[in-house]
C-alpha cells in the first residue's frame, strides 16, 4: 500500500499577500513504519519561550503563537499519539522548520549530512544566525545521508531513507541552506508529491514566465546561502512541473499552494 499523506499547517505571520505565511508540513501514514512527519514547523517549547528559542527572528516571522497550530497538536487531533510519529524528515533545520523536533523526542530525524553539519557546526554568519541549537538540545537520533544516490526525474543523488518504505525519497535541493532537500512521496495512482521546502517561496516562481513579488524575491536572496544553486534548483523544479504531469510540487510557505493541496 502506498503511503498516505495528510497536510498539516503551522501558522506564522505574513510576508505573503494573504497575510499568512504557513509552514506546510506533511504527516504520512505507512503500513509498517508508523507515522512519518515531513518538517515540524514551530513547537510547543518555541511557544513557551519564543525569546530564548527563536531569538530576534521571532519579530521577523511574527508567529501567531496558536498552540493548536503546532504539529503535535494537529497529530493528536487526528487521534494519534506523539510516539506514533517514529520518523521525522526535515527539508532543512531553519528555526521555522525544526522547532517541533522536541515534541517528538523518540523519532529518528532524517536529513542530508551537509545540513546536519551546517546546523551543528555553522561556519558562516548566516548559518550562525539561522539555526537555533535549543531546538535539538534534547538530543534526537539523527540519521544523515551523504550526497550520493540515484537519479530521479532529472535530479541526482536522490536517496531512499533507512527504515522507511522506498516510496519516500530525499531529493537534494541546495541553495537556501547548505544541505536543503525536498521530500518526494510516491502516492501510487495519485502520482508523486514533492515537498520542496524553501527551494522557492512563491508559486509564481514555477510558472511558465517565472516571477515573484519584489519583497519575496528580496527575502529569498537574503536567506539563501548560495543564490546560484538556489536559482538553478528552482529552474529544475520549474522544468519538472512543466514536463511531468504526475508530480505535484509545492513549497513550504505559499498559502495558495497549501489551499490547493487541501482541495
Amino acid at each position: 500500500m502506498c503511503p498516505v499523506a495528510r497536510r498539516l499547517v503551522n501558522g506564522e505571520g505574513g510576508l505573503f499577500e494573504s497575510g499568512t505565511l504557513p509552514c506546510h508540513c506533511l504527516l504520512i501514514e505507512t503500513d509498517h513504519h508508523g507515522l512519518v512527519l515531513v518538517d515540524t514547523g514551530y513547537g510547543t517549547s518555541d511557544l513557551a519561550d519564543p525569546e530564548g528559542r527563536l531569538g530576534p527572528m521571532r519579530h521577523v516571522l511574527n508567529w501567531n503563537r496558536d498552540p493548536k497550530g503546532t504539529a503535535i497538536a494537529q497529530v493528536e487531533a487526528l487521534g494519534f499519539a506523539r510516539d506514533d510519529v517514529r520518523h521525522v524528515v526535515v527539508t532543512h533545520l531553519d528555526l521555522d522548520h525544526a522547532g517541533g523536533l522536541s515534541d517528538f523526542p523518540n523519532a529518528r530525524v532524517h536529513l542530508l549530512a551537509a545540513e546536519h553539519d551546517a546546523a551543528l557546526r555553522p561556519t558562516t554568519r548566516l548559518e550562525h544566525q539561522r539555526y537555533r541549537s535549543a531546538q535539538w538540545a534534547h538530543g534526537p537520533e539523527w540519521r544523515t545521508y551523504a550526497s550520493k544516490g540515484e537519479a530521479w526525474k532529472g535530479f541526482e543523488c536522490v536517496r531512499e531513507l533507512d527504515g522507511l518504505p522506498p516510496e519516500l525519497l530525499l531529493v537534494p535541493l541546495s541553495g537556501h541552506t547548505r544541505g536543503h532537500a525536498g521530500v518526494a512521496i510516491d502516492a501510487g495512482s495519485r502520482g508523486w508529491l514533492l515537498h520542496a521546502g524553501d527551494a522557492y517561496f512563491f508559486r509564481g516562481r514555477l510558472a511558465q514566465a517565472p516571477w515573484a513579488p519584489p519583497g519575496i524575491a528580496l527575502f529569498e536572496r537574503l536567506a539563501a546561502l548560495d543564490t546560484n544553486a538556489m536559482i538553478a534548483n528552482r529552474e529544475r523544479l520549474r522544468e519538472l512541473r512543466a514536463r511531468e504531469t504526475d508530480v505535484r510540487i509545492f513549497c513550504a510557505h505559499d498559502p495558495v499552494e497549501l489551499a490547493s493541496m487541501r482541495s
